[in-house]
């Protein structure tokens, strides 16, 4: 089972005009990205991914999200602490989804504070600050919670996965 945080369904993560997904990825700076998500890991067993939803889709972001967990195979983590950062640029939402362990160490209110600090950066369209915001804070929680130990493995590969 995937808890998630309800108050992500359907963020707005940028304001006023929209943001063709192709400009959205010109803008990104994957390599300080992945070098986010590699440090976040680096320090706890959890696993972390960002996933860039290419195309549009009905509805809010947060079933895409818990689904494309699901897809990813982020459940099958031995200690069920992995967390996916969701973004749609097209449709301007975002989600993050935590698996039960995760979800069981920090409750509603990490999830819920997450969000509003990523769409803070989302309406300046900072788009990199926003993500590596998430990865930053999911990472210390995952450190807290799930410290790395001498047989930690890198569960799942921390490229930013695009479709």
């Amino acid at each position: 089972m995937v808890a998630v945080a309800p108050v992500v369904a359907g963020e707005r993560a940028v304001a006023g005009n929209k943001v063709r997904t192709h400009s959205f990825l010109r803008r990104l700076d994957h390599k300080r990205i992945v070098q986010a998500i590699k440090k976040a890991e680096g320090k706890s067993s959890g696993q972390i991914r960002v996933f860039i939803q290419r195309w549009t889709f009905e509805g809010d972001a947060l079933p895409r999200a818990e689904r494309k967990f699901f897809q990813l195979g982020m459940q099958k983590t031995t200690s069920r602490n992995a967390v996916l950062i969701f973004v749609a640029p097209r449709e301007q939402k975002y989600a993050v989804v935590g698996d039960v362990g995760v979800h069981e160490k920090c409750g509603k209110e990490f999830w819920k504070k997450l969000v509003i600090d990523m769409r803070e950066h989302f309406k300046k369209q900072d788009f990199n600050r926003a993500i590596i915001l998430a990865v930053s804070e999911v990472g210390k929680l995952l450190a807290a919670h799930f410290p790395r130990t001498g047989d930690t493995i890198n569960e799942l590969p921390d490229e930013i996965v695009q479709e």
